[in-house]
């Protein structure tokens, strides 16, 4: 029997394809590009999983390759841009899976922090802001500054802007204005604290805090994920509050089963949202999971497309494994790479520093301000999240991606 999956993750396939083997399925990846999971296939066994070319954006094209799977048992979906085909493919096709309009209302960042304000869970609303210059009297007037202007359906950090002044916020206005936005764009308050996300487990109405992720952006007014670490070390009782919270949240937001990457800012007073993703982290943050965790994470999302309590929200985790940082290693300007400098250089650093590419010499990186211009990630393990984000930082800024031309 087999469990397909709509598109995924970059990094992840792997320990996808053994999770199912466990439940005694094959997994089949329906995917409109290959390269996106290079690294993953070039490094699994020719006949780890099945492979179909398909165009994902066209939704017949899809059912008529779920139809030509062998007993097809479950669908899954590991990104935010299919989660909301895939649950509706789901759901037409009588499989488990979650609500398909739970699903549309996580995708719209603008409607889920109105929910959570309506229920006292945000100290701020958000406000539609039409790009361009007109927007900036609705964010003075209903937001104020500091604000954070976001693409309601926005991916990969791609369309939010901090702005802190009247000049910042014209310029951003001026750009979202110029740029194909996913949803629309909203403006909200912006979040004084530093980042984490709460990596979760949900099963009708039980959640399970299965770590916390710090998390480090960019300065730039355009905000771009560059080191994360797992996992944070919380007070004692913080820890507890903080599953509370989550738990609160994503059952107002409507997420009832699967996991959930929730980033938070905290505040001075307490967490505060910043977004829901209904998946598994990115990046390496599925990852760092299984080996820190000590057990293969993606088993809950294979028992999830099958229609069953995940067995992880039982499974005694005695987190015993090492913690891991990793960093983020992006273009200097747009060009085509040609390759890395340093590479040669990891393995005199501390942590077992491994090194995951995400583009490959040869291709061209037209964007370099957002996740988009990512060449590859260095991994670093230590005793604690600290000191591994410190292995992993030594450890990348000696590799330099190598950029000619011009795209």
């Amino acid at each position: 029997m087999t469990i397909a999956a709509l598109e995924s993750l970059s990094f992840g396939l792997g320990r996808m394809a053994e999770a199912a083997a466990e439940t005694g399925h094959r997994l089949c990846l329906l995917t409109s590009d290959r390269s996106v999971y290079r690294h993953e296939l070039a490094t699994l066994a020719a006949d780890a999983l099945d492979v179909v070319d398909v165009d994902t954006d066209n939704p017949e094209a899809v059912r008529r390759a779920l139809a030509a799977l062998p007993s097809l048992a479950g669908l899954i979906n590991t990104t935010d841009t299919w989660s909301v085909p895939a649950a509706s493919l789901a759901a037409e096709l009588g499989l488990p899976g979650p609500d398909p309009e739970a699903v549309r209302l996580l995708r719209d960042k603008r409607r889920v922090r109105e929910a959570l304000y309506g229920r006292g869970l945000s100290r701020s609303t958000a406000v539609a802001v039409p790009p361009g210059p007109e927007g900036a009297e609705a964010v003075l007037r209903a937001v104020g500054l500091p604000a954070v202007l976001k693409d309601s359906a926005g991916t990969s950090s791609r369309g939010v802007w901090i702005v802190h002044d009247e000049e910042a916020l014209h310029r951003a206005l001026a750009e979202a204005e110029q740029q194909p936005l996913k949803g629309a764009l909203f403006a909200e308050a912006f979040l004084a604290g530093p980042l984490y996300s709460a990596e979760t487990l949900s099963w009708e109405g039980t959640t399970r805090l299965l770590g916390v992720l710090s998390r480090q952006t960019s300065r730039s007014a355009v905000v771009r994920e560059e080191v994360a670490a797992f996992p944070v070390a919380l007070p004692d009782g913080e820890r507890d509050a903080i599953e509370a919270w989550v738990g609160q949240v994503l059952d107002v937001a409507g997420h009832r089963r699967g996991f959930a990457h929730v980033e938070f800012i905290l505040t001075a007073g307490g967490p505060e949202l910043v977004e829901i993703n209904r998946r598994i982290g990115g990046a390496l943050v599925g990852e760092v999971l299984c080996r820190t965790l000590g057990t293969n994470v993606y088993t809950a999302m294979m028992d999830e497309a099958l229609g069953r309590r995940p067995r992880l929200l039982d499974t005694p985790l005695d987190g015993q494994g090492p913690a891991y940082g990793f960093v983020l290693v992006y273009a200097d300007r747009p060009g085509v790479l040609k390759g890395w400098h340093g590479l040669d250089e990891l393995a005199a650093f501390p942590g077992s520093v491994e090194w995951y590419p995400v583009r490959e010499p040869g291709e061209t990186l037209a964007h370099v301000g957002d996740q988009r211009g990512c060449t590859g990630m260095v991994l670093a393990e230590a005793a604690t999240a600290e000191l591994a984000q410190h292995r992993a930082w030594s450890a990348a800024v000696r590799v330099r991606p190598v950029i000619a031309g011009t795209p």
